[in-house]
């Protein structure tokens, strides 16, 4: 396909996977960096990206301006924990021209939060309305176990900080067998008594971590049968930019979400895309094909060579990721962790 083919800046090029899904969605890890190490997620001694690989914000802002063009209608920041990376609020501001001429409808980050005071009342002024907190435990002593690191009251300082600013939270829970299921219930009523939708998520087989995943895996399907049998759970048809399913407790009012990319894949609708703080476009958090956008980025004087690897990332698109329960002493399904890809 020549330069040509492409529409100029600012034309409307949308993009359609091989299996006719409209993508519209674009989480954007910022770093992989984090000042946690969830033991779900990465190793105590945790070897990060060189920082030369990083993409500039700069170059950033160009591939966001890009895939917008294409029809990117939600935006997330991810990482990593994103609020680690210096100039993040300047690149936030910067990305909020989107939102305000109307071509982009949600910017949104997720964090873990023990940043977020810090940085609340500017996100908040800046245009994003709400954040997605990840929190495991509300007891001291596992948070620290599950995070490596005794910042419960830091996060929850953030999120008080966050809802008195104007953002709207919710919080994201991994379900862990050993460490948290039985205060998941506690979990729920505290989210929904503050006003906050709360997601569970099964742990996802990513990366080398130092203990086997198989002791910690839960399956959503058999917390929402325990719950059930003490609360009302009724499907609800609302649907986010993400994969989560909904129920309303009837018991709290408030809504709770599952994402199960293990024991119910969700992939029939799936309308995202993933780029890494190094400018790797994967087209699914489950499967290791990825085209590289970076080259394209630093070596093409315009968007034209961009264009044609977004075009070639939509044709590889999978149907599905290909996770399975894990197996006890089996390698990870994927070797990149989370933290790389972005959640």
């Amino acid at each position: 396909m020549s330069v040509a083919t492409y529409p100029a800046e600012g034309a409307q090029l949308g993009m359609v996977d091989s299996f006719g899904r409209v993508v519209d969605t674009l989480r954007l890890s910022m770093t992989d960096r984090c000042n946690l190490r969830c033991t779900y997620c990465m190793s105590q001694d945790m070897e990060f990206m060189p920082r030369r690989d990083l993409l500039s914000l700069e170059e950033l802002d160009r591939l966001c301006a890009v895939f917008v063009a294409r029809g990117v209608r939600h935006l997330r920041l991810t990482g990593g924990e994103p609020l680690v990376r210096r100039g993040i609020m300047a690149f936030v501001n910067g990305l909020t021209r989107h939102l305000q001429c109307g071509d982009l409808k949600e910017l949104t980050l997720t964090t873990n939060g023990v940043r977020l005071r810090e940085f609340a009342k500017g996100l908040a002024a800046v245009g994003i309305r709400r954040i997605n907190v990840s929190l495991d435990s509300l007891d001291r002593q596992v948070f620290a176990r599950i995070a490596r690191g005794d910042r419960l009251y830091q996060v929850l300082d953030g999120i008080s900080a966050a809802q008195a600013a104007g953002l709207k939270v919710k919080i994201n829970t991994v379900a862990l067998k050993r460490d948290n299921a039985d205060e998941l219930p506690t979990l729920i009523r505290w989210a929904h008594a503050g006003g906050m939708d709360i997601t569970l998520i099964e742990t996802m087989p990513l990366g080398l971590v130092d203990e086997d995943r198989t002791d910690q895996f839960l399956s959503l399907a058999a917390v929402r049968r325990r719950l059930a049998q003490s609360w009302t759970l009724t499907d609800l048809p609302d649907r986010s930019s993400g994969p989560a399913r909904y129920v309303r407790v009837a018991e709290t009012g408030g809504r709770l979400g599952f994402i199960t990319p293990l024991s119910h894949n969700f992939c029939d609708s799936c309308r995202r895309l993933r780029v890494t703080c190094t400018g790797t476009l994967y087209m699914c958090l489950g499967q290791d094909s990825s085209v590289d956008l970076r080259e394209p980025l630093r070596h093409s004087p315009n968007d034209a060579a961009l264009h044609r690897a977004i075009d070639h990332a939509l044709v590889l698109k999978p149907k599905a990721h290909s996770f399975a329960t894990p197996v006890r002493g089996a390698a990870p399904a994927l070797s990149r962790h989370m933290s790389m890809t972005g959640g």
